[in-house]
């Protein structure tokens, strides 16, 4: 009797923690998905957060900005290294025009990644040094991150037709695609945390 009633104890017990870790996982999916209801490619938003909700909890709407500007830093510095290879490649390979080509695109590449990089720093500091420099500091994102997407847009774009072979192309492409994806998705997110954050705060825009 006694074993037939610490059995039962046990199933229940292990029922009981099955269900409360379903159940919060459930609730980690429903709280992402509907903040990445305002992004374009909302999958692509879920991929990019659900992993840092189970690890810390339900994140504020800065930290899903921060957390998806990283993973765009983090994949536009993957396709930079790609396109150094290439560009080394075409050096050795190709006529001085393509390789010129693509040298030009890897510069504005990197000026994307800085450019990337400098907005993160700069979400970082919003709200920490007054609300009076919060929109210049909102400002300077906006511009920043669209400025790396549309450069590294415009560069890929020119180069495709270089001296580069079809899965080089391919490659390229579906990288810059899940660059712009993630830049896309970051804005959102982040017009999302400064609208919640001006109206917390009182902060009327001119």
């Amino acid at each position: 009797m006694a074993q037939t009633l610490l059995s039962f104890i046990c199933v229940s017990f292990t029922i009981f923690v099955i269900s409360t870790v379903v159940e919060s996982r459930s609730r980690a999916r429903m709280y992402v998905d509907s903040q990445c209801k305002s992004t374009r490619y909302p999958d692509t938003c879920v991929q990019t957060l659900l992993p840092y909700v189970s690890k810390r909890g339900l994140p504020s709407p800065k930290l899903q900005a921060q957390i998806s500007l990283a993973t765009c830093l983090s994949k536009a510095r993957y396709m930079k290294t790609y396109m150094i290879m290439l560009a080394k490649n075409l050096n050795k390979t190709s006529n001085s025009g393509d390789y010129q080509a693509m040298a030009e695109c890897l510069q504005q590449i990197n000026d994307g990644v800085k450019q990337i990089t400098q907005s993160f720093k700069e979400l970082q500091q919003m709200g920490k040094d007054g609300d009076e420099n919060f929109m210049w500091h909102e400002s300077n994102v906006q511009t920043w991150v669209s400025t790396a997407l549309t450069d590294a847009t415009t560069c890929v774009e020119g180069i495709l037709g270089n001296g580069i072979s079809d899965s080089e192309k391919a490659t390229i492409q579906a990288r810059i695609l899940k660059v712009k994806q993630l830049t896309s998705n970051s804005l959102a997110l982040f017009t999302h945390f400064t609208t919640m954050y001006r109206a917390s705060h009182g902060i009327n825009v001119p």
